[in-house]
């Protein structure tokens, strides 16, 4: 069962969180944002979340939006957070731009100051997980995919069933296409074709409702 948490974000844009649950316990994909903090952990207390029971908390990427409760939840719940090393960086300083291609100066600054982390909740992942690695030890058939674009150390989890999470590369705000925000184009375009040629039947965004990956592959 998969329960998807959507919390504002900014403008009009909200963003998502996903809990598997597995028999007894359950696996977080991204956290949302710190400042709507207790609307999630709510959600994830009524879902049956508890010390012990959450799994792992797997990060599709290290942007504010989607890693902003990653270390208050993996203590409440004495759980581990996995992700990939690229965006390392981004957790552990706060820089929303480290290992991404650099705006300019004034706009490092803006950004820095709208969207870094906060001190408090900056964190060094417990595990790194790259491309081809499975999930059978946290109780999920699933397995990792690399899928740089958005960052250099964008994610996704494709469970055995063709569930598809993809983090940020792909949205659905109006319709299933390319994130608007994308850091390296190529990357994020070999990316798509790579998810393409996957057996997937539902793609799960950072953003936006979920929907067919044969709709998106029709149109794109």
């Amino acid at each position: 069962m998969i329960k998807t948490i959507t919390t504002p974000f900014i403008f009009n844009i909200s963003v998502n969180c996903y809990l598997i649950e597995i028999g007894d316990n359950y696996i977080l994909i991204d956290t949302g944002i710190a400042n709507q903090r207790s609307t999630i952990e709510k959600e994830l207390e009524n879902a049956g979340c508890q010390s012990g029971n959450l799994k792992l908390i797997i990060l599709t990427h290290g942007d504010i939006d989607h890693c902003g409760n990653a270390s208050y939840f993996r203590q409440k719940f004495r759980t581990k957070i996995a992700m990939h090393y690229a965006d390392l960086g981004m957790v552990e300083r706060g820089d929303m731009f480290w290992n991404r291609q650099k705006p300019n100066h004034l706009m490092r600054i803006i950004f820095g100051l709208l969207f870094g982390l906060s001190k408090s909740d900056r964190f060094k992942p417990d595990l790194y997980i790259k491309d081809g690695d499975h999930l059978c030890e946290y109780g999920l058939d699933a397995q990792v995919l690399e899928l740089p674009g958005h960052s250099k150390g964008s994610i996704g989890i494709l469970t055995a069933n063709g569930n598809a999470f993809c983090g940020d590369l792909l949205g659905n705000t109006d319709k299933p296409k390319l994130w608007s925000i994308i850091d390296d184009r190529s990357a994020a375009s070999a990316s798509v074709e790579k998810l393409k040629s996957l057996a997937i039947n539902t793609v799960y965004p950072g953003h936006g409702e979920s929907f067919s990956m044969k709709q998106f592959s029709y149109n794109n």
